[in-house]
C-alpha cells in the first residue's frame, strides 16, 4: 500500500507542478508607463505588489504626450522599455492597436462590465471613468443645468475650456458633444459667439473658474470635486444630457518581455479590488458594482454618451482643424 501511495504521488507530481506554474510565473520585472498622477501610481504598484510579491514592478509618469513621444523614440530605436501603457485615453491606444504595438489578454474577465466600455478584441481595457462636465462658481448667477446654458446671455464672456489641441480629454469630449448633441459643431459655434474661449488643459479651467476670472467652465470631474472638498467656491454639474469620458485604458505592450505578470497587472486592474483602489482615490471606477467616492452623485445619475474610439481616430485631424477654425 505505501509503495501503491507513493507510486500515485509520483504520477501526480507533474500534474500539480503544471496546476501551480501559473503562479510561480507572476515574478520578474515589470515596467508601466503611465499619465497618473504620481501618488496614485504609486499607490496602484503598492497594491498589485500585495497581491503579487514575487513581481518587481516599476514606473515612469508624465504626461500622456510626454510618456506618448518617450515609448515612439524607444520603439523608433528598437529597445522599448514599458510592459504595461496606463494613459488617459482609448484613441492613443486604438492607434496602438492599429499599429499592432499591443498584446491581447483573450482570458481577461470582463463580464461584470457593461458592452462597449473595453476594447472587442480585448487589447485594451477601460480602469475608471473620468468625465466632462461644467464647473462654475458659486457666485455664479446662473446655475447651469445643461450644455446650452454655457451659450445663454448670463455665461456671456464667462465660459473656460480646455483646448483639444492641447488636451487629449478635451478632443475625446469635443468629439462626444459634436457626436451627440443635436446641434452638432454648431454647439461650439455657439459658445464662440458668446465669448467662450479655448486655451491650456483642466487645470487652467480650474484656476480661472476658481479665482473668479471665468465664472463657467468645462473639466474632468475629479479636479472640482476635490477643490470643492478642500473650500475652493466651485461646484460640478452632470449635465443632463450626458457627459463624454475618458477611460483611462491600460494595454500590455506587444513587446513585453514578462507577459505573464503583465496579465496579472491587468487583471489586478479589473478586480473589484483594484476598481475599489480607484475609488478611493477619488475616481468614478469602471466596475458597476464599486461604490462611487464622497461628493458624486449615485451612478445612475450620471448618463454617459457614446464614443467610437476608432472613428475619432480616424477623424482626429479633420476634428482639431475644425475646432481650430471657430476658436482661432
Amino acid at each position: 500500500m505505501k509503495s501503491l501511495s507513493l507510486a500515485l504521488l509520483a504520477a501526480l507530481a507533474p500534474v500539480t507542478l503544471a496546476c501551480a506554474a501559473p503562479a510561480l510565473a507572476q515574478d520578474g520585472k515589470l515596467v508601466l508607463y503611465t499619465s497618473q498622477p504620481q501618488t496614485d501610481a504609486q499607490q496602484t504598484l503598492d497594491a498589485f505588489k500585495t497581491r503579487h510579491p514575487r513581481v518587481d514592478v516599476s514606473f515612469v509618469r508624465d504626461g500622456t504626450p510626454r510618456v506618448m513621444a518617450k515609448l515612439r523614440a524607444e520603439i523608433e530605436a528598437g529597445q522599448p522599455q514599458a510592459d504595461i501603457l496606463l494613459i488617459a485615453d482609448s484613441v492613443t491606444m486604438e492607434g496602438l492597436k492599429q499599429e499592432r504595438r499591443l498584446l491581447a489578454h483573450d482570458k481577461a474577465d470582463v463580464s461584470a462590465y457593461p458592452a462597449g466600455i473595453h476594447d472587442k478584441d480585448k487589447y485594451w481595457f477601460a480602469t475608471k471613468l473620468i468625465t466632462t462636465g461644467i464647473i462654475y462658481n458659486t457666485r455664479a448667477p446662473l446655475k447651469p443645468a445643461s450644455w446650452a446654458d454655457l451659450t445663454k446671455p448670463e455665461a456671456k464672456g464667462l465660459v473656460a475650456m480646455p483646448s483639444p489641441i492641447a488636451s487629449g480629454a478635451a478632443m475625446i469630449h469635443t468629439v462626444t458633444l459634436t457626436t451627440n448633441l443635436p446641434s452638432g459643431w454648431s454647439y461650439y459655434e455657439a459658445l464662440r459667439k458668446n465669448g467662450a474661449t479655448a486655451s491650456g488643459g483642466n487645470g487652467d479651467v480650474l484656476k480661472q473658474v476658481a479665482g473668479g476670472e471665468k465664472l463657467y467652465g468645462m473639466i474632468v470631474d475629479f479636479m472640482p470635486i476635490r477643490e470643492k472638498a478642500k473650500g475652493a467656491p466651485v461646484e460640478f454639474v452632470f449635465p443632463a444630457e450626458g457627459v463624454s469620458a475618458v477611460s483611462e485604458p491600460a494595454a500590455i505592450l506587444s513587446s513585453t518581455k514578462n507577459p505573464v505578470a503583465a496579465r496579472a497587472f491587468i487583471d489586478f486592474l479589473l478586480s473589484e479590488e483594484g476598481q475599489a483602489l480607484a475609488s478611493k482615490q477619488g475616481y468614478v471606477p469602471a466596475h458597476p458594482r464599486i461604490a462611487l467616492p464622497a461628493g458624486y452623485p449615485e451612478r445612475s445619475a450620471i448618463k454617459l454618451m457614446g464614443f467610437d474610439p476608432a472613428a475619432a481616430l480616424t477623424g482626429d485631424s479633420a476634428n482639431k482643424k475644425r475646432f481650430s477654425d471657430i476658436f482661432e
